[in-house]
């Protein structure tokens, strides 16, 4: 994540400046961008923690550091969340590694330990949380995640399998709940605002039900290098779940009243997803510019055809998913 930010906020500007060579990677250790590198590393690690403390965790009671098993909450989502973030820090901070000019080797150890470090840091703060806990299958998600991107540079020097995120707006009905005892009312909106915020960069991030993650299959680089299967064309396998108002079920608790969703009429259930995908960073371009660009943005899945098949036994055709 440390050299996303580095690559993203700070190398763009800067390639306006110095031109296109700024985004060609060193041919050996190049110490002048290692060492801002690293520096950027240690500012940007440093705001995030601090940043992320005052602006979340600031605002909930601290408890004695506790565990908790989230492994059943939000259908896996949040698990598939810790997978994609973990991995796309690791690749970046790989990419950035070696534009550094740091040996391959090395460049994957400075991915898994960046991928790690920051995703282990939002583990321990949950930890000191009394609305939360630490969490051993989070950490089981963030070494998967870390594990595919390192596995993949390692042995075949490429990653073939991406893991990418879509999240489609979703608009929700602004129904009526009546609490568990008849005397007090609640909206779903307002579950909803409360649970993944209320504009679209919020919902983005936060809401299980609008997001889809996928492994984007590079089918070229698994075939003879003479075949006419285009490079950029990949293959996505898509999961996805839907009708989630609570991490381990449907029912809340607000201004002391609960309440409790019909399973009949906001059944949760799975989403499995088949569709075709873009692999960005195997499109032909002579621009170093561009590769950056492209290897940043092919972390989200572009919104393409999919065929959906769910837990309910349903069949759904997506125009863009």
């Amino acid at each position: 994540m440390a050299r996303l930010i580095i690559v993203l906020w700070f190398t763009l500007p800067l390639g306006t400046i110095y031109g296109q060579s700024f985004f060609i990677p060193a041919d050996t250790l190049n110490k002048p961008r290692f060492y801002t590198a690293l520096s950027f590393a240690g500012v940007t690690y440093t705001s995030f923690s601090i940043g992320l403390y005052h602006a979340w965790y600031k605002n909930f009671e601290q408890a004695p550091f506790q565990l908790f098993n989230d492994w059943k909450e939000w259908e896996h989502m949040d698990k598939a969340g810790h997978t994609h973030s973990a991995y796309f820090q690791g690749v970046l901070t790989y990419k950035g590694a070696r534009w550094t000019g740091l040996s391959k080797k090395n460049s994957i150890l400075t991915g898994i330990i960046a991928g790690s470090l920051f995703q282990t840091t939002i583990e321990v703060m949950d930890g000191f949380s009394s609305k939360w806990g630490f969490s051993i299958p989070d950490i089981g998600a963030n070494l998967a995640g870390t594990g595919i991107f390192a596995a993949q540079q390692y042995f075949w020097d490429e990653q073939r399998i991406s893991i990418k995120v879509s999240s489609m707006p979703k608009a929700y009905p602004d129904v009526t709940i009546y609490s568990t005892d008849g005397n007090q009312t609640n909206s779903l909106t307002a579950r909803t605002n409360a649970l993944y915020g209320q504009n679209y960069f919020e919902r983005f991030l936060k809401d299980y039900n609008a997001q889809t993650y996928w492994m984007s299959v590079n089918v070229k680089s698994f075939l003879h290098r003479h075949h006419c299967w285009p490079a950029w064309l990949n293959v996505g396998l898509g999961y996805g779940a839907e009708n989630m108002y609570g991490g381990f079920d449907n029912s809340w608790t607000s201004e002391e009243a609960s309440y409790v969703l019909s399973s009949d009429l906001y059944p949760r259930y799975r989403q499995f997803y088949l569709g075709l995908d873009l692999d960005l960073t195997k499109i032909k371009t002579k621009s170093p510019f561009l590769k950056s660009i492209f290897s940043v943005i092919n972390i989200f899945r572009i919104p393409l055809p999919a065929l959906e098949y769910n837990t309910q036994g349903k069949f759904v055709f997506h125009a863009f998913k």
